[in-house]
């Protein structure tokens, strides 16, 4: 069912923001932190079978140098530098095979699709661990709770940074053009593009799909599906660490990279999605800075748009980057 605001009241939702007063001083000395250890971006060809694609196993130093997977797929026929869709994976998710991602590719874009630390067990493999250099806080099973009581030691202070250098990773391969890199990805993927939009001033356009991570405090309090859940459990028992707990949320919140980020954007959002909330998603939509739109589906869940959104978001980059 229909269970968060209704369309009309979606639209216009757009709450108050509560931005730490450090929150770009945070942002900045993070990357200029890992930016000291150098990319080592490495391509070598991958043999995946396919005749019309070149696949390229991909290493690059993500957070504190420590080294990231990936997959770059190009279309064998190509002339010139190529646009570039840079695809972040949804939560629980690794990079996979090759073979699990040959849209962007087959519409004739290179395609640089970034592993995810320490995840790849639920529903695609992943190649790449949390090499955790900090001790860190008891946590809720997941990855929500994972040195959520500090800002330094949370876990998606590692994995934005990496997704950062991975669109810099991108940039650095030959046959790309620099000025025409998109981000995407569904979900937690979502999430992770707004982030990068905000943090990568060379991004062209961004593509968001049912974006997670964004309005913490609503999602918790509206949904009892993971992995939001999974914050709320870890408060529902750690009683007297609530409000730090949200105090380390407040510097990866969507809503707070969605007012710094200008590229085009095209989001998307399904009225029944219980796992990312409606409403979280339109609160970041509507402070977006950039040009925007935002696709409903109006009888979907988290699935979203799926192939549907998919013709969408090919039909916006060609008008967007090409």
């Amino acid at each position: 069912m229909q269970f968060d605001l209704p369309l009309d009241e979606l639209r216009k939702y757009k709450p108050e923001r509560k931005e730490p007063p450090d929150f770009d001083a945070f942002w900045q000395s993070t990357l200029d932190e890992s930016r000291r250890f150098p990319l080592g971006a490495c391509f070598d060809q991958f043999d995946s079978g396919l005749k019309t694609i070149e696949t390229y196993d991909v290493t690059f130093n993500g957070f504190a140098g420590q080294p990231i997977k990936g997959w770059l797929l190009l279309p064998a026929q190509r002339q010139g530098l190529l646009s570039c869709v840079v695809e972040f994976i949804g939560y629980g998710g690794g990079r996979g095979h090759p073979l699990d991602w040959l849209d962007w590719s087959a519409a004739g874009y290179a395609h640089l699709v970034m592993d995810t630390r320490g995840q790849g067990s639920a529903w695609l493999s992943g190649d790449t661990p949390d090499h955790e250099l900090v001790p860190s806080n008891p946590q809720f099973p997941g990855f929500m709770t994972r040195g959520i009581l500090d800002p330094s030691t949370y876990y998606f202070r590692r994995l934005i940074t990496d997704a950062v250098r991975a669109v810099e990773t991108a940039c650095s391969h030959p046959e790309v053009n620099t000025e025409r890199i998109a981000v995407t990805g569904t979900s937690q993927g979502g999430g992770l593009s707004l982030a990068v939009a905000a943090l990568a001033p060379m991004v062209a356009a961004v593509m968001p799909d049912v974006p997670f991570l964004c309005h913490f405090r609503r999602a918790t309090e509206i949904t009892d599906s993971d992995p939001y859940h999974e914050i709320a459990l870890f408060c529902k028992i750690r009683r007297n660490d609530i409000e730090r707990v949200f105090n380390t949320l407040d510097y990866f919140d969507g809503l707070h990279f969605a007012a710094r980020a200008h590229a085009p954007a095209l989001f998307s959002t399904a009225l029944m999605d219980d796992v990312s909330p409606p409403s979280t998603v339109f609160a970041a939509y509507n402070w977006y800075a950039g040009e925007k739109q935002i696709r409903v589906w109006p009888y979907n869940r988290h699935e979203g748009g799926e192939t549907y959104q998919m013709v969408e978001k090919i039909r916006f980059l060609s008008w967007t980057v090409e």
